[in-house]
C-alpha cells in the first residue's frame, strides 16, 4: 500500500468463463470507487468483486455487471465468507 505497509487482497473464488477485460473491469471499478472518496483498502476488495463477477460471463463490455447484480454477488460472497467484501452504492 505504501513504503511502510503492504496488504494482501485475495481474489474471490469463482468459476471463470471468460477473462476478457478482467483487468479493465478491475481498473474501472477501482477508479469509480476512489473517485467516490473510498479509501484504497476498501476500494480494492470492491474492484476485486466487480472483476470476479465479470469473468463469470462471456465478452468484454457484455460482462460488466450492473450495481444491482454486483450487490447480489457481494451479498452471496459475504454469506460464503462473512466480511469478505462490502458493496458501494
Amino acid at each position: 500500500m505504501n513504503r511502510e505497509r503492504t496488504q494482501l487482497f485475495p481474489a474471490l473464488k469463482v468459476k471463470p468463463l471468460d477473462t476478457t477485460a478482467a483487468g479493465d473491469t478491475f481498473n474501472g471499478a477501482l477508479a469509480y470507487s476512489l473517485a467516490r472518496g473510498t479509501k484504497l483498502p476498501e476500494a480494492i476488495p470492491f474492484a476485486n468483486a466487480v472483476a470476479a463477477l465479470s469473468v463469470t460471463r462471456l465478452g468484454a463490455q457484455s460482462s460488466m455487471p450492473t450495481m444491482r447484480e454486483l450487490r447480489s454477488f457481494i451479498d452471496y460472497q459475504g454469506k460464503r465468507r462473512p466480511g469478505a467484501v462490502s458493496g458501494q452504492e
